[in-house]
């Protein structure tokens, strides 16, 4: 059986014979169920690796997972997840496959102030001032359950009648969009058990709920490798994300939470971007996790010998007992499946990406430039020296963005299609919103042509293209 869309003429790649969605390999005809009675407050911790089965259907009580409550009877495939179902009631589980790790824990203190928090923000909103309800900052090492707050909070509050934005700053992995990507999402509907916010109308129909994400590339791992480019960006994201929120009240009143990753919490640099995102998105809580040095030095920065109004409140957040390191391993493949279910969807709902050949002279094609790059004089990348434009951007001394000619590197790299016209300069190329992405599936330079799965049939027309190093060229995502 083919993989949707790849059985389209003129692809020219194989697919493998086996179906794979979002990295998990099919589960067996048959495995034995286990069953779990969790007393109230506890929760089953699991680490279930990418291509093992590993299904959970609750069977009796309540139990939810990252604040998202499990439907009884209903099984949920949770292949490539590290997460732990806490229960408030007590319940029953059926557990079908194997993990890395799984457990039953009964040390979950953090839950009960997790919803404190959640009690809290609510209160904030119902007394919300003019200038809307809560901007939530979330700080924190890597590994500290900084995500995992993130959407617990939001998803309680969606079930309390909320539309919270949820912004993710985290360009090593995506939120509704594939990573290399800086995301804000007006959270309307419940959150899914299996797909977190869900999959993004720009990737195709789906049977759930969908969210609308505003987009910006950033193709790059760290912030730190083009911070000027990731402030920029930030400052283009708060006014846009601001404005949102005037023109719906209900999402103003329900305020913002970021997420963040742990790379800004680096007192070498003074806490430089951490103060860029306080003061372009007016945040007016920082919650600080896993890190007491970093508590103290927010605490000092923001709340003491501050004058009335000025100053910002920093909370202390307790880690989840059942946090884990998510090594490089894991982190490749979860990037993996991220793009694989931008393109192809999953097991229960299926795209069929479209294959697009192009001239070269049709595309508008900018390279981030990355910090390695020493000189903008050498042309590299394949491209012929007549066809090349060196230093077409303007951010920094030699420009972050510079239009390129297609060639043979491109091939297995994921590339966004920006809202401007491909003539923009590169601040405009930099600044714009992202439309959707692309992976270049084949380029061909004797032809001067190349291929592009995409998930929408129609063209994207006139639009500049970025391609950058971030996220890393995937050759088998066909496979």
């Amino acid at each position: 059986m083919a993989l949707p869309g790849l059985s389209l003429p003129g692809l020219g790649l194989q697919p493998s014979a086996t179906p794979v969605y979002g990295g998990a390999a099919p589960p067996p005809v048959e495995q034995i169920a286990r069953r779990e009675d969790l007393p109230p407050q506890s929760e089953w911790r699991f680490e279930a690796a990418f291509g093992q089965q590993y299904n959970i259907r609750l069977l009796s009580g309540q139990a939810e997972l990252f604040g998202v409550e499990l439907a009884p009877k209903q099984t949920y495939n949770l292949s490539g997840c590290k997460g732990a179902i806490f229960t408030w009631q007590g319940c029953q589980l059926e557990i079908t496959g194997d993990a890395e790790s799984e457990y039953s824990a009964k040390e979950t203190e953090y839950a009960v102030e997790w919803l404190n928090l959640h009690g809290m923000l609510e209160t904030a909103r119902d007394e919300a001032q003019p200038d809307g309800g809560p901007r939530v900052l979330v700080v924190g090492p890597d590994h500290a359950g900084k995500s995992s707050l993130v959407r617990s909070v939001a998803a309680w509050a969606v079930k309390a009648g909320r539309t919270p934005t949820v912004v993710n700053l985290d360009p090593r992995e995506g939120m509704l969009a594939p990573p290399g990507s800086l995301t804000a999402a007006a959270v309307a509907s419940q959150l899914d058990v299996e797909n977190g916010y869900g999959i993004p109308p720009i990737s195709g129909p789906t049977v759930t709920p969908i969210q609308t994400p505003l987009i910006y590339s950033y193709p790059y791992a760290s912030s730190s490798e083009k911070p000027a480019v990731y402030k920029a960006l930030l400052t283009r994201m708060a006014l846009s994300v601001t404005n949102k929120l005037e023109e719906d009240a209900t999402a103003k009143q329900s305020g913002i939470i970021i997420d963040t990753p742990g790379s800004l919490n680096d007192p070498k640099s003074n806490y430089d971007i951490l103060n860029h995102i306080v003061s372009e998105f007016n945040i007016n809580l920082i919650l600080s996790i896993g890190s007491e040095k970093l508590l103290n030095d927010l605490t000092r920065r923001f709340s003491m010998g501050k004058a009335p109004g000025e100053s910002v409140p920093v909370l202390r957040i307790s880690r989840p007992g059942g946090t884990v390191e998510r090594d490089a391993v894991y982190m490749k493949q979860l990037r993996m499946s991220q793009l694989r279910q931008y393109f192809f969807g999953n097991a229960k709902e299926p795209l069929n990406p479209h294959s697009h050949s192009i001239n070269f002279g049709e595309l508008g094609i900018y390279r981030a430039k990355s910090s390695s790059d020493a000189s903008n004089t050498s042309t590299g990348f394949g491209a012929d020296d007549d066809d090349y434009t060196p230093n077409f951007g303007t951010t920094g001394s030699d420009g972050d963005f510079e239009k390129v000619t297609p060639s043979a590197a491109m091939t297995g790299s994921l590339i966004a299609i920006k809202f401007c016209p491909a003539s923009s300069d590169g601040d405009a190329v930099r600044d714009s919103a992202v439309m959707g992405f692309l992976y270049v599936a084949e380029v061909d330079e004797a032809r001067k042509k190349m291929r592009f799965l995409a998930p929408h049939p129609q063209r994207w027309g006139d639009r500049a293209l970025v391609w950058g190093s971030w996220p890393e060229v995937v050759a088998d995502l066909l496979t």
